[in-house]
Formats: structure tokens, sequence, C-alpha cells
């Protein structure tokens, strides 16, 4: 059982954490960061009985922790990677300085073996993000380098327990050891699943939460495969936000289709009675799997959702749809069998996929043309279709953009950095480029990214 108190949350990782929330001033004063991750081999038990090896983490003696901030104030987290290879760190979903995003020779050179970099930067967003590698990007998530990363509203919204939730699988055998990452021929499909399905390093674990009261489940979806549909039981649950962006209108929660990248921000109200029980389940068509359950615990809080205050709206521009400018995008299968250049960012030997018939050679220093030009300021409308059979969650680094239509469902107007592009489907959304730089742009399938689905947007004056 996991039982964690509204501190605990509300600071993230003590082992992360500290120097901000004890040190403040006096940290920035020895020029210390606000944050460090330590890029580590590492070993966990997942099944009964077993301890899996050749696992990595941002901490040295346990899973990632949960990094927190505040909006507009900026931020100095230091990465040290202790692998024995390159890596470096993305912050998904955050708008920030290009230099900051954390992508092989786009934005900066790899962090090499027994080198440290500093990040920093100033989130302009409150929400829920996550961190991970974009060097040999397969085998270090797939292998446990996946966070959650939560930037915290100016005014606290209410609730009174703040749960994030890591959620992914793991591809582990009955001995509990990782067995092949990938398949290629599931890569030139819809991709590998994992075997064991588990949130925040755990399967199927029990966290207690205060009987009557409010509680903020944090899904993100940190696996490098899985589309799924997500579902709260057992409760009154409203879905507030997606994807970090606070929704016009909340939603029920009992069934939330999600992709790898996507987040999503639930308001729970907790059953009155202690014991009882309310279930995050994974929706499948052969029966809904339990990925987590939270326990009232003492007696009733009898509070209300009515009583949460809305979450403010983040300061993404909108687009002038009027004067956008259109730039269409193709995403299938690639044209060509030539094997991905050699990297010390890894490759999987393939190529299978490809934007606009082009596909991504790795991630190599270059140069390389981007996929578009934009101008700063200016507002632009992607035409993202889908001609392959499988689905593709694409994210773009840097900016964020609005759905507007697609020809196969009907959308609501969320803000987003993910969207899920299903098969066939032609999928417009919007955007201003306020931000500038080389943005890179993706399916978040890594295995899709990583054979080929994969460029870079360029935001210029």
């Amino acid at each position: 059982m996991v039982g964690l108190s509204r501190r605990e949350l509300l600071i993230g990782s003590a082992a992360t954490g500290s120097a901000f929330a004890v040190g403040g001033l006096a940290a920035h004063a020895a020029n210390a960061a606000d944050h460090e991750l330590v890029m580590s081999a590492y070993e966990h038990s997942f099944l009964p009985g077993t301890v899996t090896q050749n696992m990595m983490s941002f901490l040295p003696d346990g899973p990632p922790p949960v990094l927190r901030m505040k909006r507009g104030e900026k931020t100095a987290i230091d990465v040290k990677n202790h692998l024995d290879e390159a890596s470096v760190v993305h912050w998904h979903g955050l708008r920030i300085a290009n230099a900051m995003d954390g992508v092989p020779y786009l934005t900066q050179h790899p962090i090499e073996a027994g080198q440290s970099y500093r990040y920093e930067f100033t989130p302009p967003d409150a929400g829920t993000f996550w961190y991970h590698p974009h060097c040999n990007t397969l085998e270090q998530m797939a292998r446990g380098l996946t966070g959650v990363l939560i930037v915290e509203e100016d005014e606290d919204p209410g609730f009174d327990l703040d749960l994030p939730l890591n959620i992914r699988d793991f591809r582990l055998g009955g001995d509990g050891q990782f067995i092949e990452l990938f398949k290629a021929r599931n890569a030139a499909r819809g991709g590998t699943y994992g075997t064991v399905s588990t949130v925040n390093w755990e399967v199927d674990p029990v966290y207690e939460v205060p009987a009557g009261g409010l509680v903020r489940l944090r899904l993100a979806i940190t696996d490098v495969t899985r589309v799924g549909t997500f579902g709260v039981e057992g409760a009154e649950a409203q879905v507030i936000a997606l994807d970090s962006n606070p929704l016009p209108h909340s939603m029920p929660a009992d069934t939330i289709l999600l992709s790898p990248g996507q987040r999503a921000d639930i308001a729970v109200r907790v059953p009155d009675d202690e014991g009882q029980e309310v279930t995050l389940l994974l929706r499948r068509p052969n029966g809904d799997k339990n990925l987590a359950r939270f326990r009232a615990t003492g007696p009733s809080a009898r509070r209300s959702l009515t009583e949460l205050k809305p979450l403010p709206v983040n300061p993404v521009p909108m687009p002038d749809l009027a004067n956008a400018e259109v730039i269409d995008f193709v995403f299938g299968w690639s044209p060509e069998g030539d094997a991905p250049q050699a990297s010390s960012c890894g490759s999987l030997g393939y190529t299978f996929w490809s934007i606009n018939r082009e596909a991504w050679p790795g991630d190599v220093p270059g140069p390389l043309d981007p996929l578009a030009r934009m101008k700063l300021g200016k507002s632009y409308i992607l035409r993202l279709r889908n001609e392959s059979p499988n689905d593709h969650p694409i994210h773009l680094h840097g900016v964020s953009f609005q759905l507007l239509r697609s020809n196969k469902r009907k959308l609501p107007p969320l803000v987003t950095d993910t969207a899920l592009l299903l098969e066939e489907e032609t999928l417009e959304v919007a955007l201003v480029a306020d931000n500038p730089g080389d943005w890179a742009f993706h399916c978040h399938v890594i295995e899709h990214q990583k054979t080929g689905l994969a460029g870079f947007l360029r935001i210029e004056s």
C-alpha cells in the first residue's frame, strides 16, 4: 500500500526537490540547481520474487522523481549522465527556449557518458508535463527513463491531494528480466507493446486518499507505444485538463482516449466511507485491467467538486484563422528502405516511416533541412494526413496548437502539443509561430519516430 501525505505530494521528490523547497535563495546564491537528475543504472522489483536488471533511472537509488516548479519562475536542473552512453533530456510540452529543448544536434550536443549539463528555463504554462531522453530514445525510455514534471498554478485550486501517475509498460518476461525491446514487424505497424503495466513503477498500486475529499489525479502516458482508453470508476470524477491545458467544460472520466505523450488531469470526489476504493482502469475489449486503486481513509471531509477553483487558462496565443497559411504534411510508410545513418544516439537499424515521404535519417549532426519554414508571429494551419492504417500521436516541440477539424470525428477546440492522428485520418490544427528555433516534429510511438517518422519545423524571423 502506498500512503502519501499532501505535503509529500506537493513537494514531489524530496531527493530532487530539497534544494528548491528548503534551500531557496541560499541555493541560488551558491549557484546550486533547483533540481538534480542523475541518469543511472538501476534495479527494481516489479514481479514478486524477481529483481529486474539493466534498468535506467533519473536517480541512482529510486524511480524517476516528480519534478515540481512554479509557473513564471526560473528553474535550473542539473543533469548528470552516469550511464555508459550519451543522452539528453527533453521537457515534453514545455514552451521554453529552443536551446533548452533537449534534442541532440538540433538544440544541443548529446551529454556524453560522465558529463553534466544544466538546463535553465522559465515555464510559461501550468499543468502536467513529463521528461524523457531524446537520444537512444527507445532503449533509454523502455528501460525506465521517463518522469513526471508538474508546473503549479499561481493559486491553489483547492485539492486535498495531488497525485502524479506515471503510466507506462515494461517489456519483461516471467523471470522479471527485459525481453527484446521491439520487434521489427511491429515497428512497421502499430508498435511493440509492453508486457507489464505499471503506475509509478508499481503493478496495481493502492494509494490512501482522504475519504470525502478532492483528489487531483495527473495521468501522464509515458509509454513508448500504447494508445489506450482509460477510465475512473467508483467515484464522481471529471477530466479538467488535457495535455496541460484546462478544458472549457469538464468531461466525464469514464472513457478517456490517450496516446503516448498525452496527459489528463482528473478531479475525483472520493467516496465518504472508509475502505471504499476508486479504480483507474485500462479499457480493453477482452476485459478492463486495473492500473491503480485509491482507498478512502479517515472520516469524510464531505467536500464537493463545485468547491474547486477553475484552472487558469495558459497564455497560448490564438491563431488568426482568417489569415493563416496552410502547410500540408503526409505521414506514412517510407518509400525507400535505406538504413538510417549511424549515430551516437542510437538507431533501430530500420527505416519504415516518413513525413512527406522523406524518412528522418537519425539523430546526426546534419546539416538537415526543415520540413517547413514558418515566420515568427505568423499564424498557420497544419493539415496532417495519415495515409497509413496505424495511429500516430504527433508531437510538436516548443509550440502549442489548437485542434480544428477532422474528416473522421468531431473535435473539441482543445489546445495541445500532442495530437492523436487516427488511421487514415486528416486532421487540421492551428498555431501561432511564436517561439523561434528548430522544433522537433514526430510521432510519439517511439518505434515510428526512430524508424523515420520525425523531422523538424523552423520558426525564423
